[in-house]
């Protein structure tokens, strides 16, 4: 069973590209320790506080491996070090979320032809 790591960032709004900063690292950290990164996302239009970072995992015991190899990372450290002390990460909430077989995924399809 595959679960998702659904992490949602309330974020100083006038600190956007900081946070760009941090989570492009996250684009080296979190493949080298173990986890599936499948994005950071940004607020774009609407809410301009809430950002997104999503990761699997095939169990969570390996999240929890995960989290683990992260903790002696030095790049790892590095990057929540820089959140501290630049403090553009407001508040911050993990869920962990199962995908509903036949949903994930699923590319669009022109149905329209047959109209």
């Amino acid at each position: 069973m595959t679960i998702t790591c659904f992490i949602r960032y309330e974020i100083d709004p006038f600190q956007r590209e900081e946070f760009k900063e941090y989570a492009e690292n996250w684009g080296r950290i979190i493949p080298r320790c173990g986890g599936n990164l499948i994005g950071y996302f940004l607020p774009h239009e609407g809410t301009n506080d809430v950002a997104w970072g999503l990761i699997a995992f095939d169990s969570l015991a390996s999240y929890e491996a995960y989290r683990a190899r992260l903790k002696i990372d030095a790049e790892g450290r590095a990057n929540f070090s820089m959140a501290q002390a630049k403090r553009f990460i407001l508040r911050e909430e993990r869920s962990f979320l199962q995908v509903v077989d036949g949903t994930f995924h699923k590319a669009a399809r022109d149905d329209r032809r047959d109209l």
